[in-house]
């Protein structure tokens, strides 16, 4: 499975991102799906994350009311749209694949990673 993230860029505080990540290889279908970011000088965490059929989703604290994470099985594409940016939320931004059957927030539960998209939010 191959993971291509894009969307990122510049923002002012409070604007907003939709990131996207395309996928190729493997049944994208079966596979839930999650976002991570990784600040400069700390560890990757998660940020959100949606099952197989879009059933259910989980996010990160800090991402709950701001951040939605969605997916389109028949385009193989999973989305992150961010909203009221914060300094905070500067960060690299890397889709993940978990092949497992449950959703998870643990990085280490993930099995392919894309190559990340950098998010950077300044005045």
């Amino acid at each position: 499975v191959q993971l291509q993230a894009s969307g990122g860029g510049l923002v002012q505080p409070g604007g907003s991102l939709r990131l996207s990540c395309a996928a190729s290889g493997g049944s994208f279908s079966s596979y839930n799906m999650g976002w991570f970011r990784q600040a400069p000088g700390k560890e990757r965490e998660f940020v959100a994350g949606i099952s197989r059929s879009s059933a259910s989703t989980s996010y990160a604290n800090f991402a709950k009311g701001r951040f939605t994470i969605s997916r389109d099985n028949g385009k193989m594409a999973v989305y992150l749209q961010m909203n009221t940016l914060k300094s905070d939320d500067t960060a690299v931004y890397y889709c993940a694949v978990r092949r497992y059957y449950n959703l998870s927030n643990s990085t280490g539960a993930y099995d392919y990673w894309g190559q990340g998209t950098q998010v950077t939010v300044s005045s």
